[in-house]
């Protein structure tokens, strides 16, 4: 599908790998030029000459730490005048209250609670200058299916989605759209690392930790292409009358009664 986003000017944070990965490549494919923003510049350099090579693309490459005002700042201005802005940064601890102490807490926050909101603030101002643009938000379920073994992450979730829904809620009227999305279950490395430690404490082999992902709905966590792919729908006109909402991708979890 043609989703006439060829030429956009798209800048994607947590692009070295993962979701943020997978959206830089859908992006790639319809034809925008890319701004890849992470910590990790080998990966985001390895990502970035493939995706020049097979879609003959524009890709930079943005080695930053989204924790720093500073670089913040440094980012917006090298990304220039952006259209999609996909905020996707982000590694919260698990852990009950009793577990993450503050310095974990605030450190995890910095980088996705106020990371997201600090680029927003600048990303936001150049497209209300230039009267159009579109913020898409990856957040997570655990902001809408609280979690006393994520509650860093479950507290630090809810809070971006109701800065999503807030922003949204006016921000057509400077002919912006801000979207959010609550993965649930994605195979990103991190959550292949977190169950294989779970199936060594419970099988003692943590090969077996495809058989602890049966629970989830098709026995099988998301792929991240299908997170990135509603990513580009909802960043499209085809998507134009969206704003303020946020989409549970989770295959029905959050909508289960038990």
């Amino acid at each position: 599908m043609d989703l006439k986003l060829r030429g956009k000017s798209v800048l994607i944070t947590g692009a070295s790998k993962g979701i943020g990965a997978a959206a830089a490549e859908v992006m790639a494919e319809e034809g925008c030029r890319l701004h890849l923003a992470a910590r990790s510049e080998p990966e985001m350099t390895a990502l970035a000459e493939r995706l020049r090579a097979a879609h003959g693309v524009e890709v930079a490459v943005h080695p930053v730490d989204l924790r720093k005002s500073a670089d913040i700042e440094r980012l917006a201005k090298a990304a220039g005048n952006i259209d999609i802005l996909v905020n996707n940064a982000g590694d919260i601890p698990g852990g009950s209250l009793d577990k993450v102490d503050e310095a974990a807490w605030r450190h995890a926050w910095d980088l996705k609670v106020f990371g997201y909101i600090n680029l927003t603030r600048h990303i936001y101002a150049g497209m209300k200058a230039r009267g159009h643009g579109v913020i898409v938000n990856d957040i997570g379920a655990a902001g809408e299916r609280f979690d006393f073994n994520y509650i860093a992450g479950s507290a630090g979730n809810a809070a971006l989605m109701a800065f999503t829904r807030a922003l949204g809620g006016r921000s057509l009227d400077d002919n912006i759209r801000v979207v959010g999305i609550n993965p649930g279950p994605v195979e990103t490395g991190r959550i292949v690392t977190l169950m294989k430690r779970q199936a060594q404490a419970q099988f003692g082999d943590e090969s077996r930790y495809r058989e602890l992902m049966k629970r989830f709905p098709l026995g099988r966590a998301a792929h991240p292409r299908e997170i990135a792919d509603l990513m580009a729908f909802l960043a499209s006109e085809r998507s134009g009358y969206t704003s303020g909402v946020i989409y549970t991708v989770d295959g029905g979890l959050s909508a289960r009664n038990g």
